[in-house]
């Protein structure tokens, strides 16, 4: 049997439907990339007229720690925890213990070769965000964005926690972070600090709707 040949028109269909394909991939990775420039680039004209489109885009999933023209790496010591409300089967509620779910991560990455990106950064990102979007006084979000903070650090959580909490299901979280600044190195004339500050937020509600397509 010999070779077969497509006819020219589908051919020629293949190859437009390609190059469209390929156009289109292009443009989004172009768009991608000037979004996550504009994020870390020194303030302009266009990331001010454009930025909220631009946090709505790349908060939290792309989100950077480092500034394009001036790094400034973490100079603190974080640790976000978690404590659970549970219903056991005679109808009770009970409160768990607190739960380091920062100390979990470390454990994962500490000795490592290639930690995920998951547990290095995630559950710090999310809280960065969070408390950014978020009043002191009361919890207060700040726009849809604060709500979506909100909701993506609580997403963060249950993927930690999963749904049941020593065989009883988990109906609330209440999540808390403590931080402390690094100590400065020996030659730097820096005074060291000695406070330790806290941040306990209200109960929220866990529903069957947070768990999904974690």
């Amino acid at each position: 049997m010999g070779a077969t040949t497509l006819p020219h028109e589908w051919s020629g269909k293949a190859l437009a439907a390609l190059a469209a394909t390929g156009l289109t991939l292009a443009g989004a990775l172009l768009v991608h990339l000037a979004l996550v420039f504009l994020s870390i680039a020194p303030a302009n004209a266009a990331s001010a007229a454009h930025r909220e489109t631009i946090d709505a885009y790349v908060q939290p999933e792309f989100g950077q720690d480092w500034k394009l023209f001036a790094p400034n790496p973490m100079q603190r010591n974080d640790a976000v925890g978690v404590r659970m409300r549970t219903l056991s089967g005679d109808g009770r509620y009970h409160v768990s213990d607190w739960t380091n779910l920062t100390a979990q991560d470390i454990k994962t990455v500490r000795g490592n070769p290639a930690p995920s990106h998951l547990h290095q950064n995630m559950l710090r990102r999310a809280w960065d965000a969070y408390v950014a979007n978020h009043s002191l006084k009361n919890d207060i979000p700040k726009g849809a964005r604060g709500r979506l903070t909100a909701d993506y650090l609580k997403r963060v959580v249950l993927q930690r926690t999963g749904r049941t909490w020593h065989g009883e299901r988990i109906v609330s979280v209440q999540v808390g972070g403590r931080f402390s600044l690094v100590a400065p190195p020996a030659w730097s004339p820096e005074e060291p600090s000695d406070t330790t500050d806290y941040r306990l937020l209200p109960w929220w509600p866990v529903t069957e709707q947070d768990h999904r397509g974690l």
